[in-house]
């Protein structure tokens, strides 16, 4: 595994093996995200679930899911 800068921390550390999404949103994790950020955010992607009652059925609550974690690893959005 390669080291990355990490958008979210500034540590340079080890990076992902491999994209942990598919798609640009993967590529992007993998290119500019540290093992130990995405880590916090396999910790923090349950709380979310479990605290909004999320369906990950319902496009809906995927499209939530991952728009908090665009801004969770990526620091975007509102923080809202």
């Amino acid at each position: 595994m390669a080291e990355v800068t990490c958008t979210r921390c500034g540590n340079t550390r080890e990076g992902l093996e491999r994209p942990p999404l598919p798609g640009p949103l993967g590529a992007r994790a993998k290119d500019e995200i540290c093992g130990e950020c995405w880590k916090l955010w396999l910790k923090q992607q349950p709380m979310l679930i479990n605290h909004y009652w999320l369906n990950l059925m319902d496009p809906q609550a995927r499209q939530f899911l991952t728009k908090s974690m665009d801004t969770f690893l990526f620091k975007t959005g509102t923080g809202e």
